[in-house]
């Protein structure tokens, strides 16, 4: 069974750490060049002064960036996400949106960079939002991307 945008957005907010966090991903879109996820926070979700917990948010943007490098290059690549950063900038509440975006130009350079073998760390950016629209995070995520060596071994 292939797995489609659609499955995997479900299979991503069923996967128990997600469900259990209050994660949903609302959508990946069908070429792998976006995704959009939502936490809600809730009496699971909040920390100890009822605004969203900063290890829910930093989960909520932990492997969207990567899975969307991963679709674009296909089985060719090894991708990886390395390390994150997020700068808190507003006690979130409600529902929160975090939108994820790697466009095929992206995917072509990661591509093209990685040729050969090479290893290649990436960052990209995000914001969480609140339902007003306001930034409640900035979040940077590392991405690894390498060719596979029996890929680089067929070529030489």
């Amino acid at each position: 069974m292939r797995i489609t945008p659609r499955r995997l957005a479900i299979g991503m907010s069923l996967w128990a750490p997600n469900l259990f966090s209050g994660i949903r991903v609302r959508r990946f879109s069908q070429d792998w060049t976006h995704a959009t996820v939502e936490l809600h926070v809730n009496v699971l979700t909040r920390n100890y002064v009822k605004t969203a917990f900063g290890g829910s948010m930093s989960a909520m943007t932990d492997p969207y960036f990567f899975m969307l490098v991963m679709h674009q290059l296909g089985r060719d690549y090894v991708v990886w996400d390395t390390r994150g950063e997020i700068e808190f900038v507003k006690p979130g509440r409600g529902v929160l949106t975090a939108e994820f975006d790697v466009s095929r130009e992206k995917a072509d350079e990661l591509r093209v960079r990685a040729a050969g073998g090479s290893k290649v760390l990436e960052w990209f950016e995000t914001v969480i939002t609140d339902s007003g629209g306001d930034t409640v995070a900035r979040v940077r995520r590392e991405v690894y991307v390498r060719e596979k060596k029996r890929v680089t071994a067929s070529r030489g």
